[in-house]
């Protein structure tokens, strides 16, 4: 689903126009491959653009290394390459594959090499950005063969652009869907007749304390593992699929949670969707969580629940890790003091508040809450994910908090530590991002999970209901 530029959505007759991309500066400073993401089409980098990564090339930032990979991708394609053969454009190998599997590009990439006349009348200052669109100006009028198009992730350079006549576009290729609304939600409701349609061919078992159903039928082609399937009536059946297989699935009936006899560490859910969540969470073969939904829908409180369940009752895991990444909703308060833990802690402010609901009916009085505090505190580690880098992770839970705030790049270092017997759980909403240049369709979360659709040891549920309080409901409705 991912797509390089807009023209994907043209009629096959248009998409054979070859065109010329003219790349800004904070296209190669987001994504280091884009000059590979053209397909046949070809690439223009101006020597502005050049100027501005030699100067953003310094420092461990994310974009610092982008833009020496940049860098060395040029250098690269330029081996042995004499002045001729630049100027009429360097052949871009198919070596960077879109998600479909077919060659990134095939086109040439072209370097400023001769000074176009840039003047741009229409628009005052002589800035780096009025420079870059007087270049892609020239070259609209200097190739009138192609289509030239500016390629930027600045809203206000697009603008610029299409003030003075330049066909502009935002960068699109590092989207994983092309709708935010298009993202699955990890469940299917049942029609009312299902089972007298497809209940001929049924088979059931129980395997301990586990019951299974194995149906055949062209219905369930387009299920997939680990999604939840149910029925609209309270007492219908609500299930997990475990295999599919053609045309034949296997279902497992779920744990019923929101009953008080089945409670995880004092919590029951509360709705169908939450319900949902606690299986996941629970289940020994599911090793890697995504959940989505606005504030007030319980995710941090059931995680946190079904983590403690698991580490100091069934003691599956040696202790809990918490993280998140750390931008602020307003203006930064500035150096903070100690260590990384506590560092971390003003960050964590939903794990204290979640764990004085979860210990807030603790018997014994204000002594025995403390002392159980005390005991959570041990087994519960903040971490930063600036220290992540190398580490591998045994038999821990972890806990990755405001999940859409995380780059594709950022989410695969923090999900490739997980070793033997540990489980990742990321929670967050796309509808609250904060970092620049990530968008509902391109955030870590996104990306996750869609990648992760379809596999076995992986689940994914959109909470849509909030049980924070009614006034959290009516808010997260109408502000």
């Amino acid at each position: 689903m991912t797509r390089t530029t807009r023209t994907s959505r043209a009629p096959r007759a248009a998409r054979r126009e070859h065109r010329t991309f003219v790349l800004d500066t904070n296209v190669l400073m987001h994504d280091p491959t884009a000059i590979f993401r053209f397909a046949e089409h070809d690439v223009y980098v101006p020597m502005r653009v050049l100027e501005e990564l030699d100067a953003g090339k310094k420092g461990v930032s994310e974009a610092a290394r982008n833009v020496r990979q940049v860098s060395r991708f040029f250098d690269d394609l330029m081996q042995g390459a004499t002045k001729s053969q630049i100027d009429a454009g360097l052949e871009l190998p198919s070596v960077v594959k879109n998600v479909n599997g077919k060659a990134g590009a095939s086109g040439r990439l072209y370097f400023q090499t001769e000074s176009f006349n840039a003047k741009l009348p229409e628009l005052p200052g002589q800035g780096a950005d009025n420079e870059i669109l007087g270049q892609a100006l020239a070259l609209k009028r200097a190739r009138k063969h192609t289509t030239v198009t500016l390629v930027s992730k600045d809203i206000n350079l697009r603008i610029k652009a299409a003030i003075v006549g330049v066909n502009a576009e935002d960068y699109r290729n590092d989207q994983t869907i092309e709708d935010a609304d298009l993202l699955q939600t990890g469940t299917v409701a049942l029609p009312n007749d299902f089972w007298e349609k497809h209940g001929t061919d049924l088979t059931s078992w129980k395997e301990q304390s586990r019951t299974f159903y194995r149906l055949t039928s062209p219905a369930v082609r387009d299920w997939h593992p680990n999604l939840f399937v149910y029925e609209e009536s309270g007492s219908g059946v609500e299930a997990i699929v475990r295999e599919v297989s053609g045309d034949r699935a296997t279902l497992e009936l779920l744990v019923d949670y929101r009953s008080g006899r089945h409670p995880v560490w004092g919590v029951v859910a509360r709705n169908r969707e939450q319900n949902f969540v606690l299986n996941l969470l629970m289940d020994p073969e599911i090793d890697f969580v995504t959940v989505l939904g606005p504030a007030g829908t319980g995710k941090t409180l059931m995680t946190l629940a079904a983590g403690l369940a698991q580490t100091l009752d069934t003691r599956r895991f040696n202790e809990i890790i918490m993280t998140r990444v750390t931008i602020p909703l307003g203006e930064d308060i500035g150096f903070l003091p100690g260590t990384e833990e506590e560092k971390m802690e003003p960050w964590m402010g939903a794990l204290m508040d979640n764990l004085e609901v979860l210990t807030q009916n603790q018997e014994g009085g204000n002594w025995a809450r403390a002392a159980t505090n005390d005991l959570l505190r041990n087994r519960i580690k903040i971490r930063s994910l600036n220290f992540m880098r190398g580490r591998t992770f045994l038999n821990r839970y972890i806990i990755l908090d405001e999940a859409q705030n995380l780059t594709p790049k950022q989410m695969k270092a923090l999900v490739t530590r997980a070793g033997p017997g540990t489980k990742i759980v990321c929670l967050g909403n796309i509808a609250q991002i904060d970092t620049p240049y990530l968008t509902e369709t391109s955030c870590g979360l996104t990306y996750v999970v869609n990648r992760f659709h379809g596999w076995r040891h992986a689940g994914h549920v959109t909470l849509v209901r909030g049980e924070r309080s009614r006034l959290a409901d009516y808010a997260s409705e109408t502000l």
